[in-house]
């Protein structure tokens, strides 16, 4: 199937490759194909697309920002953004997932995993033959890493597991989860550890299953532990060092989540698009009044904006410089710009864009969690507040 493109000079701040431009049309062929026709009846459903991700896995999309000698794609966060916009403008609830797996469990293997722990588990993952799920999140412990009440005890040659996590994406269909627990109590966050925990460990299991507002498809689950005994060597990086860690691989993820929310904006201002010049109201195409091109014009110029600031954090990231401001900076401002073009969207369909029947309906109840996942608006801001007061310091 044969789609068309915008023209990538008009997209992005510099000249995609042909390989860049080949992933791309790639991307969004498949997402036409395979999701556009299912995404309604999976989101109303709130079933998981196993087999829509086996196939991504074979494209090798769920590897993106591996190292092909760990079985990898070996691409770059360039196009690790190029492909969750792609897939996240016909459905969300795919780019997230997809997301979670790269972003997150995968790549904090990756990152703090030792050369044993690469060689095992990163050709499964990136490979598609498992899923990966990622567990920092509790039902007391959300922006607050240090209120963590999930324990680690080391017992001889094991650790010892008791707690639950919650909001974990992919929980109940990931092969392997990376969990942070707590080792010390009395050094807050630097008494916080990584670990690996392969599904069918005994004393872990999938727990409630989230009934969500939207991104339906996308599993959202908790997971539970209680005395699940796991080797010593599934530690991940050193013993107080998880939260650390866990916050280099944040600096990536939020790069995802920016992505995912251009995807969404940029579907629902897409489907905005296609529905005013068809829609005539007074004799005219509504895309002619005045009112209508204001609107449309601002949602297209914040869109772009905000695709500026995440490839510009992708690039950084490519480059292998530090990207904690960057990152922030696009998925707080990419994911508040979809929320509006989401809003608006709906406004510009009127009454059909509360009904089902039509796309904007889903990519509203959709963006919404890009303002909350990996990290708030507000703790965004934090963030970005912090990094430029490091840089700018106050003269006295």
């Amino acid at each position: 199937m044969k789609v068309e493109l915008e023209p990538a000079e008009t997209l992005y701040p510099f000249v995609l490759t042909e390989d860049q431009e080949h992933l791309r049309r790639e991307i969004r062929e498949f997402a036409a194909r395979e999701i556009a026709p299912n995404a309604a009846t999976w989101d109303e459903a709130g079933e998981f697309p196993s087999a829509t991700v086996k196939k991504l896995g074979a494209m090798g999309l769920l590897g993106v920002i591996i190292p092909q000698e760990y079985g990898g794609a070996g691409l770059g966060y360039v196009d690790y953004v190029l492909a969750i916009e792609e897939l996240s403008a016909v459905d969300g609830s795919v780019g997230l997932t997809i997301a979670a797996h790269n972003s997150l469990g995968t790549n904090h293997i990756f990152l703090a995993g030792n050369e044993a722990q690469k060689r095992k588990y990163m050709p499964l993952l990136a490979s598609g033959e498992w899923l990966a799920a990622w567990g920092l999140t509790e039902p007391g412990s959300g922006s607050d890493a240090s209120n963590a009440r999930t324990t680690a005890v080391r017992k001889s040659d094991r650790y010892v597991l008791n707690g639950n996590k919650t909001f974990i994406t992919n929980g109940r269909y990931a092969d392997a989860a990376v969990v942070i627990a707590v080792t010390d109590k009395s050094k807050g966050t630097h008494g916080l550890s990584a670990f690996i925990v392969e599904k069918g460990t005994k004393g872990f299991r999938p727990g409630k299953k989230e009934n969500k507002l939207g991104l339906r498809a996308s599993d959202t689950s908790e997971l539970i532990f209680e005395d699940c005994e796991i080797p010593a060597e599934n530690l991940l990086g050193a013993e107080g060092e998880g939260f650390i860690d866990a916050m280099r691989v944040l600096d990536g993820g939020r790069i995802s989540i920016a992505a995912l929310a251009l995807g969404i904006g940029r579907g629902a201002l897409d489907a905005a698009l296609k529905y005013v010049k068809e829609r005539r109201q007074f004799g005219k195409a509504i895309a002619e009044f005045q009112g209508i091109q204001w609107k449309l014009a601002d949602m297209a110029t914040e869109l772009d904006a905000a695709r500026l600031l995440t490839q510009r954090a992708a690039v950084l990231k490519d480059a292998g410089r530090k990207v904690t401001r960057e990152s922030s900076m696009a998925k707080l401002f990419a994911s508040e710009v979809a929320v509006r073009i989401c809003d608006d969207a709906v406004q510009l369909f009127g009454g059909y864009g509360f009904i089902k029947d039509y796309p904007v309906e889903k990519f509203y109840r959709d963006v919404k969690l890009c303002t909350i996942g990996e990290g708030t608006s507000e703790i965004q801001r934090m963030v970005i507040a912090r990094e430029i007061l490091k840089v700018y310091p106050s003269r006295g």
